[in-house]
């Protein structure tokens, strides 16, 4: 998978975690772009060595599967980790 096709793959899963997790979260573009990758590494790494399936080429359905659940799991940390950091006055 090239570099450029990684970051696509990121946005776009980034964007559906986004939509699919209730609640607000912050961040614009480029942090949904930051979790999505982290997101489609960290999805990619579970399907891939965990559960042993072949992602195959970029854009198949099973890598942007993947790829928002590992965001999902990524937007779910950063919303935790963000929430504790309100103003304490």
């Amino acid at each position: 998978m090239s570099f450029i096709a990684f970051l696509i793959l990121g946005l776009i899963a980034g964007a559906l975690a986004k939509l699919i997790l209730p609640g607000k979260q912050g961040g614009g573009i480029i942090i949904t772009m930051l979790l999505g990758v982290v997101g489609a590494f960290l999805g990619g790494f579970i399907g891939g060595s965990l559960l042993g399936i072949n992602m195959g080429s970029t854009f198949s359905w099973q890598s942007i599967l993947f790829a928002v659940l590992g965001a999902l799991i990524v937007l779910a940390i950063y919303g935790a980790v963000t929430k504790r950091r309100g103003s304490r006055v």
